[in-house]
């Protein structure tokens, strides 16, 4: 889901709550309140490290972004951000830049100045499987995203992990899939490193059905595989011409591009797809890196050596301007891809062509001369479900001398055996939802290749279960996630004009030279832009609390609130039907037979209900101040998640309380 999707989910209106009326899932409720940690699959604290920022305290800041996530540093440059989709900011302007914010504190205390002692000692050991040995040998397979997490949070528990990677370098889509300019080669070592530091024994070009099988894994004594193998292989569309020389995988022509070793390319290219690898492999398609080699230029550029950057500039202008088009199905508010992806590549000179569907790759005389499309009237039905309609009479030929394919991803099972016990299911290993144990007791796969494509972050998020549950299946054991929560008094204050803040994003390189070369495109904030960002944070974590014994109903909150969030309203608003009867009831010392007996009039009569809107509260605190009382306090909500583990057969935990 790109981060577009996720904003339009996660911005769903809430329902007020009753003031005084606690719902039986209070806790859950609290805990939803703090909307960027809740969206975040691994539930990094991102409040809780924006805060410290604004507050100028970075080392607390960095060791928050890295307790639950062992690749904070590239979550900082390249992750979707759900946390910033779900931002409660973004209700009331724009969210606040969480992703760019993680980046600036990593730069300071991450792995990529090659000192991993703070990275070691921020993670949250409290999140690992539970109990510390010498265990048994695990055997990794891919040392992408989901296969390194395994391996850390394995390791550090004890256990003895080797992870097999196909190919040279280890990383998968981070080094295969995500262009150079987006993401340092050199961050992407540096926290790879620091995960092997911890006694990660690491094997490149050793290609499961190729060097090894699952049988010789099981013969050498590896207890437990896991299988983090991910989608390596890019989809086309079968119309005529697709199998044309010239036309590519965008997946194959990414991994090309980043090992330094670029297809050859004609003058015009076209990008067929509507998101974010779309993207990213168009934007790719602009920098030709061919008079150089990997070894010689990159190392050179990611160091900012100019010497080496402007012969490498000058090379570039020299080869001609290219001419890239992006073809998808999706008109321009539809595309999965994110909008700053979308406006940086159109800066670049990158040409979209909205709501076309491939028909046919046109060759002439054995070359690829361009892609006829026609158009799309329709990506989904009445039912929301993907099913393009088109209106065949308007057809677009458009120039071109190279296609890539940018539609999606698949697998590649050809390593299986049946004598290994794993089941396939539409192209992915079938795995048990919560334990991502395979139907072969001791395989586990999870990532991609169990779930299909998301985010870096949720291949995480997958790992770090995996990783659980191999420990509870060599161990005997079950683990569980309990949650420890606490309300303490607050101190909230907000710095000057908070409220009328906007966004910055992180300043660009100009677009011409963006398009011409391999500099990173996104720059780090400046400390007093990174302090003026993160005091945009709402502070979710701190609410108004009310003490309804002490309040007098003189409505005094209800006239000061900004937002016009909190309202007394009738008591027929929120028990006829509804949750709240019973709460209300044992308030009222009546039966709930007798309220749901009484009519509109009646409730209203009987007492009222003061609400309030958490979806859109800015914390201005301005009703505590306001109440004669002291009946609304301004309170911290926190909470920490533990593993627990407890014998295979107990009964599945709930949170505590």
């Amino acid at each position: 889901m790109s981060s577009q999707a996720a904003a339009r989910q996660a911005q769903a209106p809430a329902r007020p709550a009753p003031i005084g009326l606690q719902a039986p899932d209070a806790s859950e409720y609290w805990i939803r309140m703090i909307k960027c940690r809740s969206a975040c699959p691994v539930e990094t604290d991102a409040c809780g490290y924006v805060t410290a920022i604004g507050e100028g305290r970075y080392e607390d800041a960095f060791r928050i972004a890295r307790a639950t996530n062992p690749f904070s540093s590239i979550c900082g440059r390249v992750c979707g951000a759900p946390c910033e989709a779900a931002c409660r900011r973004g209700a009331l302007d724009s969210p606040v830049a969480i992703r760019a914010l993680k980046r600036f504190v990593n730069e300071m205390y991450g792995p990529e100045g090659g000192d991993y002692r703070l990275y070691h000692e921020a993670c949250n050991e409290r999140m690992l499987p539970p109990g510390r040995g010498d265990w048994e040998r695990i055997a990794v397979i891919g040392a992408g995203v989901s296969g390194l997490t395994v391996a850390h949070d394995l390791a550090r528990v004890g256990y003895k992990v080797t992870v097999f990677e196909a190919h040279a370098e280890p990383g998968g889509m981070l080094t295969a899939g995500v262009p150079m300019f987006r993401l340092p080669r050199e961050l992407v070592r540096r926290e790879i490193e620091a995960i092997l530091s911890l006694g990660v024994d690491l094997r490149c070009n050793m290609r499961l059905g190729r060097d090894f099988s699952i049988a010789d894994l099981r013969r050498e004594g590896y207890k437990a595989i896991f299988l983090g193998i991910g989608l390596p292989k890019g989809r086309k569309l079968p119309i005529p011409g697709a199998n044309h020389d010239h036309v590519y995988d965008g997946i194959e022509f990414l991994r090309a591009f980043n090992e330094g070793k670029p297809m050859p390319l004609g003058r015009r290219v076209i990008v067929i797809g509507g998101g974010n690898v779309a993207y990213d492999v168009a934007r790719s398609a602009l920098r030709p890196i061919e008079p150089f080699t990997r070894d010689e230029a990159l190392p050179a550029i990611e160091r900012g050596e100019r010497t080496a950057l402007d012969i490498a500039l000058s090379a570039l202008r020299m080869s001609g301007d290219k001419e890239v088009h992006i073809v998808c199905l999706e008109k321009r508010d539809e595309m999965p891809a994110d909008e700053r992806e979308i406006v940086e590549g159109s800066e670049e000179g990158i040409r979209l062509h909205n709501g076309r569907g491939p028909r046919e790759v046109i060759v002439r005389n054995g070359r690829v001369a361009g892609l006829r499309a026609v158009r799309c009237v329709n990506v989904f039905d009445s039912g929301g479900r993907f099913n393009p309609q088109f209106d065949e009479s308007d057809v677009e030929d458009i120039e071109a001398d190279t296609i890539l394919f940018a539609i999606g991803q698949t697998s590649d099972l050809s390593f299986l055996d049946p004598a290994d016990g794993i089941e396939t299911n539409r192209g992915l290993i079938k795995v048990n939802p919560e334990t991502y144990q395979t139907t072969a007791p001791d395989v586990f796969a999870c990532g991609d290749i169990a779930h299909g494509p998301r985010l870096f972050i949720n291949a995480i998020a997958s790992a770090q279960i995996a990783s659980r549950s191999m420990h509870d299946f060599l161990r005997g054991t079950r683990t569980h996630i309990v949650v420890r929560k606490r309300w303490t008094p607050a101190k909230y204050s907000m710095v000057e004009g908070w409220e009328r803040m906007r966004r910055a994003d992180p300043p660009l390189v100009e677009p011409e030279r963006r398009s011409s070369s391999l500099e990173l495109t996104e720059l780090n904030y400046p400390e007093a832009e990174a302090l003026r960002q993160a005091s945009r944070c709402l502070r979710c974590n701190i609410n108004t609390v009310f003490d309804t014994a002490k309040c007098i109903a003189c409505n005094g909150c209800v006239d000061v609130c900004p937002e016009n969030l909190i309202r007394l309203v009738g008591l027929s608003r929120f028990v006829q039907g509804d949750h709240w009867e019973e709460s209300a009831a044992a308030v009222l010392g009546v039966p709930s037979a007798q309220l749901r007996a009484m009519s509109p009039e009646e409730l209203d009569a009987l007492g009222g209900v003061m609400t309030k809107d958490e979806s859109t509260c800015i914390r201005c605190s301005m009703c505590a101040s306001r109440c004669p009382t002291h009946a609304i306090t301004m309170q911290c909500f926190s909470y920490e998640r533990e593993c627990v583990s407890v014998p295979a057969e107990h009964p599945k935990l709930l949170y505590s309380r």
